[in-house]
């Protein structure tokens, strides 16, 4: 490392020891099952919104074999209030696959790891890391906010590929869980403090508004069916915010990517 990268690393550390999410649930277990869970739950959620549905999935759910015994229906119904369930979908299939293929035990190999439903190349570098502890290059939004502050300032359309060039370079071959906090949590105060630096990256996606949105439909039919089955007309009813012909396209995704079934004439979660 040169001289600006090792003050940078300094920075960062000392930033952690001060000021650094040192309680959260998540960062005090190296299971394998429950980082998954909590890095798929964090995926566009607030962490304050995480930690209580966290600890309540996994009260249910302690094991990989006890998700992937669960019906997708009791799964989704804890999923409330997290949003994208399609999230919890392809958490479900994940843990299916690990006992059919795995015998229960999560792949120690990135490449085996990304694989696996619903893991794209984040998440199994955040297994690799935060569970075994392997220096595994890694992005995401606070690691990236980290990054476009000390070394791109006021450059415009950077590459993640530049700046996991700097990632490697700083990157521990040791301690590399607390390396990675650390860096997510100075990521966390950055955006606090000098706004959303994201924007920077050629990578940025402004998020679309929730209110009024495919997404508000769809959590809303699924959110109805967990208190029981719904025929069609009965959800145009219910969602009546909503114009019919948008509900039903909805209706139809969602049964297409297997979120809900209709069976005798109703909408239903898959039990």
């Amino acid at each position: 490392m040169n001289k600006k990268e090792v003050s940078f690393v300094k920075k960062v550390q000392s930033f952690y020891r001060t000021h650094g999410r040192h309680t959260l649930p998540w960062r005090k277990t190296k299971n394998p099952y429950h980082i998954l869970v909590s890095e798929v739950m964090l995926q566009q959620t607030q962490v304050d919104r995480v930690v209580p549905k966290y600890k309540a999935f996994l009260s249910r759910f302690k094991t990989v074999h006890n998700l992937a015994d669960a019906s997708l229906k009791d799964v989704l119904i804890l999923w409330q209030g997290l949003g994208y369930n399609r999230r919890a979908k392809m958490l479900h299939a994940c843990a299916q696959e690990v006992v059919r293929a795995y015998g229960g035990k999560f792949p120690r190999t990135h490449a085996a790891l990304v694989k696996l439903p619903g893991i794209g190349p984040y998440t199994a570098s955040a297994v690799m890391a935060f569970a075994y502890g392997i220096a595994t290059p890694l992005i995401e939004t606070n690691v990236r906010t980290v990054y476009l502050h000390h070394f791109f300032k006021d450059v415009d359309d950077v590459h993640d590929v530049e700046i996991l060039k700097i990632v490697n370079k700083t990157l521990p071959q040791e301690a590399v869980r607390e390396w990675y906090w650390a860096l997510m949590d100075y990521g966390s105060y950055l955006k606090k403090e000098v706004g959303n630096l994201n924007t920077q990256s050629k990578h940025y996606t402004k998020q679309s508004a929730f209110k009024g949105s495919d997404r508000q439909i769809r959590g809303a039919i699924i959110r109805t069916l967990t208190t029981g089955n719904a025929k069609r007309l009965r959800l145009h009813t219910l969602l009546s915010e909503f114009e019919d012909i948008r509900i039903d396209a909805q209706l139809q995704r969602l049964e297409e990517e297997g979120i809900i079934s209709f069976v005798k004439g109703a909408y239903t979660l898959p039990h």
